[in-house]
This record gives C-alpha cells, sequence and structure tokens, in this order.
C-alpha cells in the first residue's frame, strides 16, 4: 500500500468515526441517556444532551 492510498484510508475510517459517533450522541439524545467517561479513575456521568 503506498503512502498515498494509507492516507486515504486513514481519511475515510476517520470520516466514518465521526459520522458514526454523531448517529450515537443523536441516538442517546433521543433517548434522554447520558455518556459515561473515566478521568483519573473517576466515572463521569454526561448527559447527552450537553454534548
Amino acid at each position: 500500500m503506498s503512502e498515498q492510498e494509507a492516507r486515504q484510508l486513514r481519511e475515510e475510517v476517520l470520516s466514518g468515526m465521526s459520522i458514526t459517533f454523531e448517529k450515537l450522541v443523536e441516538e442517546k439524545k433521543k433517548n434522554d441517556s447520558e455518556f459515561a467517561f473515566v478521568s483519573n479513575g473517576d466515572v463521569i456521568l454526561v448527559k447527552a444532551a450537553e454534548m
């Protein structure tokens, strides 16, 4: 795989991940759900509507 092909594949994967995350946020907003994050061993819950 050439460097240009690898760069193109990387861009496509990142684009797909971004679209998937946007859909996840919208679904969680629709269901009034939360996201759970871990920071320094502490669990932090964030309402999807706040994102």
